[in-house]
């Protein structure tokens, strides 16, 4: 017999209603719920422990990590009924999106081979790095650079790099984790991107990842990457592809919805940029959010080459 009161207990609130949804349809951690639900991670334990003890999931582990998934029995009369109609009326669409996106980490951190053969020291951040030994030394700005993780990866093969972001706390993060690792050759800055505190001409490559949609004003933020750029210097945009979670303007702070490809070629040439190219990053079909790569050139000219190699050796 089933104990409805302590049922419906269970299910009287929205969040256990929308962790029991996604526990329906993927086995996930509690660090992968906490993004997928945006609770503290207290709470989301506490809220699996209550579902756990009243029959409505299971756990197991797998190596250090420990997976929940819906009983599938959980999903029969009562239960099922109420998560169908609240599915049926669009309130999940936004964790069904996060989900897609929480997995998609997930898989690129550990891909699956295609055939079901293990490849030992298969890594696609080993083989961007190996990529990074083709490159010349450059100058690069890391702009919107957050906690330094891409900088930390682009400096092994740079010149020197600088990371400007306006968050004192990601910058004070971001100073800690290259001091631990040792990297001498990146400094950082805290600054306005659409203001950056760089000189003119100083820079050979500026990168931009998943910056613009964050900003009021993604133009202005391109016309200082134009400035700071020597004659020859180049841009490098990675981006969102325009979508429709709405939830992510209040969620992550994002400013835009992503960007149409030739809204953002456009972007490029009226800051000053030629040779612009855009194209798409991979991803499937149903995925919420694709990425968008774009980059583009600073015409040369004699007067300011020779400035580019007065600064050559300069440092930010």
């Amino acid at each position: 017999m089933v104990d409805y009161p302590a049922l419906f207990r269970l299910l009287g609130d929205a969040a256990r209603l929308r962790m029991l949804h996604v526990l329906g349809r993927e086995r996930l951690n509690v660090s992968e719920l906490v993004a997928i639900l945006g609770i503290a991670q207290s709470g989301v334990s506490r809220h699996l422990r209550l579902m756990r003890s009243g029959g409505l999931i299971d756990e197991d582990r797998d190596g250090p990590w420990t997976f929940y998934r819906s009983r599938a029995d959980a999903f029969n009369g009562a239960v099922g009924r109420v998560l169908g109609e609240l599915a049926d009326a669009g309130r999940f669409r936004d964790d069904e999106a996060r989900m897609k996106e929480v997995l998609r980490a997930r898989a690129e951190k550990r891909p699956a081979p295609p055939d079901g053969r293990l490849v030992p020291g298969r890594s696609w951040a080993a083989w961007a790095r190996a990529l990074s030994f083709l490159l010349p030394k450059l100058r690069v700005a890391d702009l919107g650079c957050g906690t330094g993780q891409l900088a930390l990866e682009i400096a092994p093969w740079a010149d020197w790099v600088v990371g400007v972001d306006r968050d004192p706390v990601a910058i004070r993060r971001a100073r800690g984790r290259s001091k631990r690792r040792g990297v001498g050759n990146i400094r950082w800055r805290e600054g306005d991107v659409e203001r950056l505190p760089l000189a003119d001409g100083t820079v050979d490559l500026a990168v931009l990842s998943q910056l613009l949609h964050c900003l009021e004003d993604p133009a202005a933020g391109l016309s200082e990457a134009r400035r700071i750029l020597a004659p020859g210097g180049r841009v490098l945009v990675l981006d969102l592809v325009r979508h429709k979670e709405k939830w992510a303007r209040e969620r992550l702070g994002h400013t835009r919805l992503g960007f149409p490809p030739a809204e953002l070629k456009e972007l490029l040439q009226r800051a000053g940029f030629e040779r612009v190219r855009i194209r798409r990053g991979d991803g499937k079909r149903d995925d919420p959010f694709k990425v968008l790569i774009a980059d583009g050139r600073v015409p040369k000219s004699g007067r300011n080459r020779e400035s580019r190699i007065k600064n050559r050796d300069s440092s930010p």
